[in-house]
């Protein structure tokens, strides 16, 4: 392994925790240059295949919140960009849209250094599965809400978010405004983190946990309400909605579910808990940690943020699971991309196994809380899966 692609993945086992931009703000969206298909580091990574009996359809809506200022530019509106994945008619719908924009993938590799080792089309290159605007299969589904990593795009849930739509949920990937390296917005606008230089403490955490609670609560206005935003909102059954959430959307899943009670189950994705789980529980809904190797009880860090703490506070159906040789990516596509692309393991754990545990473990929880669906894997170990820890503090 080179020097070069060794330096890349270290860089990348720091791609989900705050760092500040050089730029932060909006930047206007950039061509691809012209000899860019010549270059000779382009490897155009695949994220596997959903396993569920649908295809999935995807959308993508734009929505303002007027009754809000943005709380990191200080001026005009709170604006979500929401990525809508749902149960599609096979063969119908346009091509996969990319990964990324151009000019997403090239803010994003150079917040991180990365410009030299990874190619901007490999990001914008990487094979997904959803076709826009595919004709959805008619019924009434489950609705989960799924919130990235701070600092990164919903993109990095792409592959939970197409199981989890081909099983029969309708899925919407959200990204919060100035909260990534860079989300393109209409007009050709790409809003970049200005949250990043004013988010330096757990009190900052919790700042944007709560602020992604009210854009949850927002969206679920917008999607369920008598005037709904989507089009295809008549798949949505309001009465089953959960959310889940990777590092601090997986504590804007606690925040939202302690403040919307329409929230029926939440999973945290190996995010510390910066808005504490209330005192008196979350009204006996269910919850799942599902953490890497190193959040394991008495080791997931000190005070309120800590899963120690709140895991006591839990009242509903519960479970604290890890998974062996795993890190803070492994539920989300930067492992098996990371694979594809050459870089030296992000973790022992492959990519692809890191992918198949993750839908496995989510899918599962989803089904029995809110299909109703016993599902026997959430019950503890087995033997098809030997890499899993079921923790009891």
């Amino acid at each position: 392994m080179n020097g070069r692609r060794t330096a890349a993945s270290l860089a990348l086992l720091a791609l989900l925790l705050p760092m500040p931009l050089v730029a932060a703000g909006a930047a206007t969206a950039a061509p691809p240059p012209a000899a860019a298909s010549a270059d000779s580091r382009v490897v155009l990574p695949q994220l596997p295949s959903p396993t569920g009996r649908f295809a999935v359809g995807q959308e993508t809506l734009h929505l303002v919140d007027r009754s809000r200022t943005d709380p990191w530019a200080g001026s005009g509106p709170r604006e979500l960009m929401v990525t809508m994945r749902y149960p599609a008619q096979r063969g119908t719908g346009g091509p996969v849209r990319p990964w990324l924009t151009y000019e997403e993938a090239r803010l994003l590799l150079a917040d991180r250094q990365l410009e030299e080792a990874v190619a901007v089309e490999s990001l914008v290159g990487t094979k997904a599965h959803a076709r826009s605007d595919a004709r959805p299969v008619a019924g009434r589904y489950p609705l989960i809400v799924l919130s990235p990593g701070f600092t990164v795009p919903r993109a990095t849930l792409t592959s939970l978010a197409e199981e989890l739509a081909s099983r029969g949920y309708v899925v919407a990937a959200v990204d919060h405004a100035y909260e990534t390296s860079g989300t393109a917005f209409p007009g050709g606008r790409v809003l970049t983190c200005l949250a990043c230089a004013k988010i330096g403490s757990e009190e900052g955490a919790r700042q944007v946990t709560d602020n992604r609670a009210r854009d949850v609560s927002f969206l679920l206005d917008r999607l369920s309400g008598r005037h709904p935003a989507w089009h295809n909102a008549g798949l949505i059954d309001p009465g089953r909605i959960a959310m889940a959430g990777h590092s601090i959307g997986g504590s804007a899943a606690v925040a939202a579910m302690a403040t919307d009670p329409r929230i029926r189950a939440g999973i945290d994705m190996d995010g510390g808990v910066f808005s504490p789980v209330p005192a008196g529980g979350l009204g006996g809904r269910p919850f799942m940690l599902l953490g890497a190797q190193e959040s394991r009880p008495g080791n997931t860090g000190t005070g309120e943020a800590s899963w120690d703490p709140n895991w006591k506070r839990l009242d509903g159906w519960k479970r604290w699971i890890t998974f062996d040789a795993s890190n803070h990516f492994t539920f989300t596509d930067w492992p098996t991309m990371s694979d594809q692309l050459g870089l030296s393991p992000l973790s022992p754990l492959a990519g692809a196994r890191s992918l198949d545990l993750t839908r496995r473990y989510v899918g599962a929880f989803f089904d029995q809380h809110l299909k109703g669906i016993p599902q026997p894997l959430l019950d503890g170990p087995g033997p098809e899966a030997p890499e899993v820890r079921f923790h009891a503090p």
